[in-house]
């Protein structure tokens, strides 16, 4: 199994990011120019945690998402749009530059979706890392594809054909600004192309379009972390399985 999560994060742990709040009258804006869950190589990331602190102090009509992501955790980013849900707020997601996995879920969770020309969405099935017999594997592969069912009924909420969500979902697909409109993941494209560029490696994806303006430190083309990061992985999944349930 291809560790495509730490992977990404490993590619991009010196990627320049933002994220941050603003306000302006009646309305206000976060900058979601980031991973989606915490990094844990640079203790970055959008966390439903961080991303709930921006939202306080905001009193707003309407909330613009900023994006411009790669992706990262789908549970943080299901908190985000519980969280999203229960704000007053109007939320308009602006998709930059890139909405891509998790990113993408968030997205689609706003009100509108605004695709900037040029710019594109991409949604995959959930990944994974497990450990244990052909038991535990059985577990997570049904867990998996709960999950993958879940984000696909959020697409199909937005209008889009579920069945042909979950065969772009198996496919790994990267959809331009019109693709994301005809499919009915975004609303409209953005007469004004926001000028963002690309900051994030993409590598760890198998379907990834060539980017006009790749970071300076290329993708290894060995898909296996060093080993310190494969350290880390270790110890953070010990972690987790030491951890008694609340």
């Amino acid at each position: 199994m291809k560790n495509r999560l730490p992977k990404l994060l490993a590619l991009n742990k010196d990627a320049k990011r933002t994220f941050r709040a603003e306000s302006s009258g009646s309305e206000a804006t976060i900058y979601l120019y980031d991973i989606i869950g915490e990094d844990f190589w640079t203790g970055e990331g959008v966390t439903a945690k961080r991303f709930l602190e921006a939202l306080d102090g905001i009193d707003a009509n309407v909330i613009n998402l900023r994006i411009n992501s790669p992706g990262g955790d789908v549970f943080e980013a299901r908190t985000i749009t519980t969280i999203m849900d229960g704000h007053p707020a109007r939320f308009v997601a602006h998709v930059d530059g890139l909405a891509a996995s998790a990113a993408s879920f968030i997205a689609a969770r706003a009100d509108e979706v605004v695709m900037s020309p040029g710019s594109m969405l991409m949604i995959h099935n959930a990944w994974t890392m497990a450990m244990g017999n052909r038991h535990s594997m059985l577990d997570t592969a049904a867990l998996l594809e709960k999950i993958d069912g879940t984000i696909a009924d959020d697409y199909a909420s937005r209008g889009a054909d579920r069945a042909s969500v979950v065969q772009m979902m198996d496919a790994e697909t990267w959809l331009t600004a019109e693709d994301a409109v005809t499919a009915k993941l975004a609303d409209r494209i953005s007469a004004k192309a926001e000028k963002v560029a690309n900051t994030w490696n993409l590598a760890a994806y198998e379907n990834a379009p060539e980017i006009e303006d790749p970071p300076a430190e290329q993708a290894a083309e060995d898909d296996q972390p060093s080993p310190d990061h494969d350290a880390q992985v270790r110890a953070r999944l010990v972690r987790l399985m030491e951890t008694e349930p609340a």
